[in-house]
């Protein structure tokens, strides 16, 4: 049942509209294109999440959805900022940053916020889509 469009979708959306959310209280405002790039990356990790071994300690599955979000994040700057001009987002001015577009800053927030998205899907999957109960190691 993990396999279900409309549950993905489900995620997809949501993840969308709270990045939205904290968009609005990190920053005080945000763009409809960041909710629809929020969306668009959160498809690399429900797909990743839906891989991932139960047996896999909380932490890790962060850390590694961290990681594929911040890849995610690399290659939509490449093509939305670099290629296509948009300048939606600019990290340049921060410590390590690769091209301006990803951070080693923001890429632990992604491993932090991580955690809780990979919940939040695991129980969305589990009430709307039929999808196992969740189960977690933290170490």
């Amino acid at each position: 049942m993990r396999h279900n469009m409309l549950g993905h979708a489900l995620r997809w959306a949501l993840g969308g509209a709270l990045y939205g959310l904290l968009e609005l209280v990190w920053r005080g405002h945000t763009h409809w294109t960041m909710i629809l790039l929020a969306a668009l990356l959160c498809i690399p990790l429900d797909l990743a999440n839906e891989h991932m071994p139960w047996e896999l300690p909380l932490w890790e599955q962060a850390l590694f959805g961290g990681m594929v979000i911040t890849a995610a994040e690399l290659l939509a700057g490449l093509v939305l900022n670099l290629w296509l001009g948009l300048g939606i987002w600019d990290y340049s001015g921060l410590w390590g940053s690769i091209l301006g577009q990803v951070c080693p800053q923001y890429a632990a927030l992604w491993c932090l916020l991580a955690g809780p998205v990979i919940v939040a899907f695991d129980w969305l999957d589990h009430w709307f889509c039929g999808g196992k109960r969740p189960r977690y190691r933290l170490i």
